[in-house]
């Protein structure tokens, strides 16, 4: 369940920045970049985790699934966060500096 919830993130981000991609003003490639970086780590640990169990891999108890679900989705929002942290840093449209120059005056 994590390697399919950050695959629908980095699949969704992906086309989120294919439709802007000529502009790119809300840095959405670092989004893309985050979550395919992501997907390869899960997909690697899928690897991985099945080559220790086989076939027992594909029958996972519900529990476990809801588990990696949460883990997939804590993922996706801690990438969100990053990426908020790294708008607000480089602040691509100028907001934050205008606002911090209207306090000043």
């Amino acid at each position: 369940m994590t390697l399919l919830t950050t695959v629908f993130a980095a699949i969704i981000s992906t086309i989120v920045w294919y439709k802007q991609a000529p502009k790119n003003e809300m840095k959405v490639s670092v989004l893309c970049w985050m979550y395919w970086g992501a997907s390869i780590m899960w997909f690697v640990d899928a690897i991985f985790e099945y080559a220790e169990l086989h076939a027992e891999y594909f029958t996972p108890a519900p529990a476990d699934m809801l588990n990696d679900l949460y883990l997939g989705l804590s993922v996706v929002a801690l990438g969100l966060i990053i990426w908020l942290v790294y708008l607000l840093i480089k602040d691509p449209k100028g907001v934050v500096r205008a606002s911090l120059k209207k306090k000043q005056i």
